[in-house]
């Protein structure tokens, strides 16, 4: 990819890193950033999302857009929050999925982007969650019930707020709110930020100022001990509504005819 080596070799310069130097910060030898930088080889996709982390920078800019003194990055969201995410890594160089509890998660408003305080977190990897990057969040309370309490929603860092769709679930780090696992109402609007609702109805849906949100992250699976109740047996009444239910639906059939 002639991008990715151009691109490596004008952020170091611009930087003002020699070859070593930057090797030293990322974690590699001279040798592999001069291939890198001569196209001879490829950085796997763990590093080149470490490199991309290093310049603030997302996957695809660095491997797809032409860096140079004339090129601006794609707006992600209010750029005053705008952050490099902190991660940390197994002894395979693979992404952990860090754990924030509810009792660390007044912490994670100030820790979020430390990159200490990140690594203090408890950690755990999931098989089909290898590539991206994910943390766990403990929920708390009742608005997105049937999600009992205590359940761990597992979510995949979002960077490009524009990304943000409709009617799905989020983690939302806000200043104002701290950790809360919502529903987005409407896409991203950089004026306004997102509305969000809770599941549950006797909770009023609101509004979060864009500059008050520090971070995103799109819900992709949850870890309950509370497990499913069987179906209940049906009753009396809602055998009868059922009756009355298709007995109005044939004689619609019916008039139709």
């Amino acid at each position: 990819m002639p991008n990715i080596a151009n691109n490596l070799k004008y952020l170091r310069k611009k930087k003002g890193l020699t070859q070593q130097q930057f090797a030293d910060e990322i974690g590699i030898k001279r040798a592999s950033v001069g291939a890198y930088e001569e196209d001879r080889a490829e950085p796997k996709y763990e590093l080149l999302k470490k490199i991309a982390m290093f310049y603030g920078l997302t996957m695809d800019e660095l491997a797809n857009d032409t860096i140079n003194d004339k090129w601006k990055p794609t707006p992600r969201g209010n750029a005053a929050n705008v952050r490099v995410l902190s991660i940390t890594v197994d002894e395979d160089d693979r992404e952990n999925i860090e754990l924030v509890p509810v009792k660390a998660s007044a912490g994670y408003l100030n820790g979020y982007a430390d990159p200490e305080y990140i690594a203090e977190l408890p950690k755990f990897s999931l098989p089909m969650f290898r590539q991206g990057t994910y943390r766990a969040f403990e929920i708390k309370g009742d608005s997105m019930l049937p999600l009992q309490p205590g359940s761990i929603v597992i979510a995949e860092y979002v960077e490009n707020w524009n990304d943000v769709k409709s009617g799905q679930t989020y983690v939302v780090i806000s200043q104002s709110d701290g950790v809360v696992y919502k529903r987005v109402a409407f896409k991203y609007k950089e004026d306004k930020g997102l509305k969000l609702l809770s599941d549950n109805k006797s909770y009023e849906p609101y509004w979060v100022a864009a500059t008050d949100i520090l971070e995103l992250w799109k819900a992709k699976a949850y870890i309950s001990t509370a497990l499913p109740e069987p179906n209940p047996e049906p009753t009396m009444e809602t055998l009868t509504a059922m009756m009355a239910q298709m007995q109005k639906t044939i004689s619609t059939v019916v008039d139709k005819k």
